[in-house]
């Protein structure tokens, strides 16, 4: 018996494991790697049993196309990227380069979706975008404005050391529990939860500031002006390494404690309260999630998080910063190395030095590189709707479940003259619209390397051997780049390991710099944290950024970021009551559950049908039974039917409604962030009904 080890590919913690395979490639067992530093031989059920992939729900080993009839059949590999390549070519010429598209994803491996970038956006020059805009654009933004590069600056180790964690919309007993392990572990600090839902992480610390949804702004502005106004602040930190405080300081003036309890639900005393936690304590870490990011004024709210840490000088040091929890597991790979809203490695299209670098990088003419980041996601899907777009190629993604308001993506997918699918599953609701489905092997058999939410590099190896006919990402990606005509632009990504070595280059001299890594020194190994440049010795496990105090803005200094709050999109009304809210069911359940349904202990215990949870006093005043079903209306003019599951956890004129049901998010009206484009999936006041 072998035991490989390879690292989970669900969710951005990227925790190692140790796959024991017998000789005839059965995976016997997967323990947790004991001497990992992220997860240290723990895990969640998803990662103990990703040995169940394409067991129940079998994909197809070779592509299927639709005929004339609407009928899928099989067709092989080189057939299929042929009518690739014809069917995108012959679009291009007709309609322009940008009626082709792509929507990529953060569960493939770095190598593939720089691939992905290079034959879509570098030679077809269509757009192309990531779910990594579902759910990171807003940190991505946030950074990139405050400190002048995408740059998440903890370690998982800081939560080991803080005297004061502060979790802000986001519930990592569920979605990230080997992070809230390393809380639990911390003894000696104050646990503190932002949330308007008593999640299992509120229930779990010693203080839940219950606000009222969406007024997260408003509250660390007003959080922010009693720092300032008491003295809280660090001066010192604020005059040396930041810029434009004064400008912060007049601004949350106006954020008094006179409102702030009509304002969020917070009193005044509470306000103070957290306040003087936050000036008690000497290394005070902030961690925020989808709760912040998915919003419609997400970005301005990460940020005000980040100007509590700096003007409170908790950046830089064991235990602080404002930190950003990625959700997927190669969302970092994606928000670097895709080629879609920035060059590889970071950097902007129009900056002719970074330009040059990456050409040289690839060997390609600069000209060749795209000239301005890509259409959004929402952009993309407008524009299939409009007319525009006539192709889309979709990638390890299911849109129609997935996406904000997804009756729009339905009529897109409907409308496209030509949808690619490639998943490792035949079956995902957006798969039943394709024309052409491209099957690829599931991450036990590929190689490459993700990218933690700490910026850990590890490395994905395979667990087992491919069946005859049996491609991964890569290698479809590699066939379809052949077929188009590519030639000598894929010289230097002929494998995994050519393509993690071009990117290596582009990365010199960047925040990100990962020059110093080499391929096999991940195998078997305990990950490395970018940056990590050539000539560096690996001494540390965990290296936190900002220890310096130098940020990579022009002047070499943070930047405080600051707007008026805006008003919330619909207000809550006599018709439409109640306020919906999204996020994870369970720690078991993933995404659209295509890759969980097959787990039996997840499978068995989840309703199979979209559901809610309702306060129990508005259930008994609405005359609503648990397990019944309601039918909810948003004002974007959808009902859907849910099955009711009383709660206490919701207060009594909210609505909380997982988000794995293709139900919930189409419910949401198409409503985003102004800088970051990222869905507001959490807030649409609905009216309920009930169903006879």
């Amino acid at each position: 018996m072998k035991v490989i080890r390879s690292t989970c590919n669900y969710c951005s913690i990227a925790c190692n494991l140790d796959f024991h395979v017998e000789d005839n490639g059965f995976i016997k067992r997967v323990v947790p790697t004991v001497d990992y530093p992220v997860n240290k031989g723990f895990c969640c059920v998803k990662g103990l049993n990703l040995d169940k992939q394409n067991t129940e729900h079998e994909n197809p080993v070779l592509p299927l196309v639709r005929d004339e009839n609407g009928e899928l059949k099989q067709i092989q590999w080189q057939e299929a990227f042929d009518l690739f390549a014809k069917r995108v070519t012959e679009i291009q010429e007709k309609y322009g380069k940008e009626s082709f598209a792509f929507l990529s994803t953060g569960q493939l491996a770095t190598e593939e979706m720089a691939l992905a970038g290079h034959i879509g956006r570098t030679f077809l020059g269509g757009n192309g975008d990531g779910n990594t805009r579902l759910c990171m654009a807003t940190s991505v933004v946030s950074y990139k404005q405050s400190f002048g590069f995408d740059a998440p600056p903890y370690t998982f180790n800081d939560l080991e050391h803080s005297d004061v964690i502060i979790f802000i919309g986001c519930n990592p007993v569920v979605a990230h529990p080997i992070l809230w392990g390393k809380t639990k572990n911390n003894k000696d600090c104050i646990k503190i939860a932002i949330d308007p839902r008593r999640t299992e992480t509120v229930t779990n610390c010693d203080m839940w500031i219950d606000i009222k949804p969406k007024s997260d702004l408003t509250l660390l502005y007003t959080l922010a002006n009693v720092l300032i106004e008491k003295g809280w602040i660090d001066n010192e930190y604020i005059e040396k390494y930041t810029e434009d405080f004064e400008g912060f300081k007049e601004h949350v003036k106006k954020y008094t404690l006179d409102d702030v309890e009509e304002k969020t639900g917070i009193s005044k005393v509470r306000v103070l309260e957290l306040a003087e936690i936050i000036h008690n304590g000497k290394r005070v870490s902030l961690w925020w999630t989808m709760g912040v990011n998915q919003s419609y004024q997400a970005v301005r709210t990460a940020q005000a998080i980040i100007n509590i840490a700096l003007m409170t000088g908790n950046i830089g040091r064991l235990g602080t910063g404002p930190n950003s929890i990625t959700g997927q597991c190669n969302a970092m790979g994606s928000r670097l190395f895709s080629n879609t809203t920035g060059l590889y490695g970071g950097g902007e299209y129009d900056n002719e030095a970074r330009r040059k670098a990456v050409a040289e990088a690839l060997d390609i003419d600069p000209e060749m590189l795209p000239k301005k980041p890509t259409l959004p996601y929402n952009v993309i899907i407008e524009k299939i709707n409009s007319g525009e777009i006539k192709a889309l190629w979709v990638m390890a993604t299911n849109p129609i479940v997935s996406w904000i308001n997804n009756l729009e993506f339905k009529k897109a997918a409907e409308k496209l003259e030509f949808l690619v699918v490639e998943d490792i599953y035949s079956d995902t609701e957006t798969a039943r619209y394709c024309h052409l489905l491209l099957p690829s092997a599931n991450g036990l058999k590929k190689e490459g390397v993700l990218i933690n939410t700490e910026r850990r590099l590890s490395k994905l190896n395979p667990v087992l051997e491919k069946k005859e006919n049996e491609l991964t990402d890569y290698d479809i990606m590699l066939g379809i780049g052949k077929a188009l005509g590519m030639g000598k632009l894929l010289d230097k990504w002929k494998t995994p390991r050519d393509a993690f070595e071009t990117l290596k280059a582009c990365t010199k001299g960047m925040p990100c710099d990962i020059t110093g890594v080499d391929y096999d020194m991940l195998k078997d190994s305990r990950g490395v944290q970018w940056p990590f440049r050539a000539g560096e010795k690996l001494e540390e496990d965990e290296r936190r950024l900002f220890e310096d105090n130098k940020y990579y803005t022009p002047s070499g200094k943070a930047k405080f970021i600051y707007e008026d709050v805006a008003p919330v999109p619909y207000e809550q009304s006599e018709e439409y009551p109640y306020l919906f809210n999204t996020g994870r069911g369970t720690v078991g359940q993933w995404h659209t559950q295509t890759r969980t349904r097959e787990i039996p202990d997840v499978f068995s215990i989840v309703p199979q049908q979209g559901y809610v949870n309702i306060n129990t006093d508005l259930a008994d005043e609405l005359g609503i039974k648990d397990n019944e079903t309601i039918k909810i209306t948003s004002p974007n003019g959808v009902s859907n039917n849910f099955l009711v599951k009383l709660s206490r956890t919701v207060k009594k004129d909210q609505i909380y409604a997982p988000m794995h049901y293709i139900e919930a998010n189409s419910l949401l009206p198409s409503i985003f962030d102004t800088y970051s484009k990222e869905p507001n999936f959490k807030y649409v006041p609905v009216k309920i009904e009930k169903i006879d």
